[in-house]
């Protein structure tokens, strides 16, 4: 495995607890970073972060509420003193239906999770970066952000919008000395597997040229090189990593 530089850099990793942010946090810490691991189910957050060690801290966060991201925020300055960088991972799958049949409620949870709330965190750390001079903030997206997957209308709608979030924040900060980038990975065997039909699960198979799901420490790699100080002349990026099937 390759070395990152992140000693002394303090980086909050949401949905940290499992799957994909957990790869990431397990990345950051072992390159040197403190992690704030932000996730909503305390018992699974507290099991995870005793795994990660001393340097990882269990914050409960439920990043469609913006008191509880607010609190969380304010604690981090208030007993570290800054935020170097974000990492917007929460998310959720939602239910496979057709469009016209989605239910209201669902597609609304999802584009609250996914969308909102990737929003709401760079609201709120964004402004601590730019007065620090630095920052890198990298925001989960999905390929299904950029091609739409049948039957997945509010999870595919929800990770365009976190690109257009990207390409909007990232043109916002380009001189502030905050860098935002995003990645759209292909499906990774994690927990969100379980909130999905297996046709809609053999349908992304399929899609994939290298004929497997991406492993999330494939997808870590990738995102903590975005959150290092080494990317420094990439923002607004979109960067695949979808085994050939975007490539764009």
């Amino acid at each position: 495995m390759n070395q990152l530089d992140f000693n002394g850099r303090d980086a909050i990793v949401t949905g940290g607890a499992q799957g994909i942010g957990l790869a990431i946090a397990q990345r950051l810490i072992q390159s040197g970073a403190r992690v704030h691991v932000w996730d909503r189910d305390p018992a699974l957050l507290h099991q995870s972060v005793h795994a990660l060690g001393s340097n990882a801290t269990a914050v409960v966060v439920d990043v469609t509420d913006v008191h509880s991201i607010a609190m969380a925020v304010q604690n981090q300055l208030e007993h570290v003193g800054k935020v170097d960088v974000l990492i917007n991972n929460a998310g959720i799958a939602g239910v496979n239906s057709p469009t016209v049949d989605y239910p209201i409620d669902a597609w609304e949870q999802v584009l609250r999770v996914n969308l909102t709330g990737p929003f709401l965190c760079c609201r709120a750390v964004a402004p601590h970066m730019v007065k620090a001079g630095y920052g890198r903030i990298v925001n989960i997206a999905s390929v299904a952000g950029k091609e739409g997957n049948p039957n997945a209308v509010a999870y595919s709608a929800s990770k365009a919008g976190v690109i257009a979030l990207t390409k909007s924040l990232g043109k916002e900060l380009a001189q502030s000395g905050v860098c935002v980038n995003c990645v759209t990975p292909a499906a990774a065997k994690t927990a969100i597997f379980d909130q999905m039909s297996t046709q809609h699960i053999e349908y992304m198979l399929s899609k994939i040229p290298m004929n497997r799901f991406v492993k999330v420490e494939e997808i870590a790699a990738m995102v903590c090189w975005l959150a290092s100080a080494e990317c420094s002349f990439s923002t607004g990026g979109v960067f695949d990593i979808s085994g050939g099937r975007a490539t764009y």
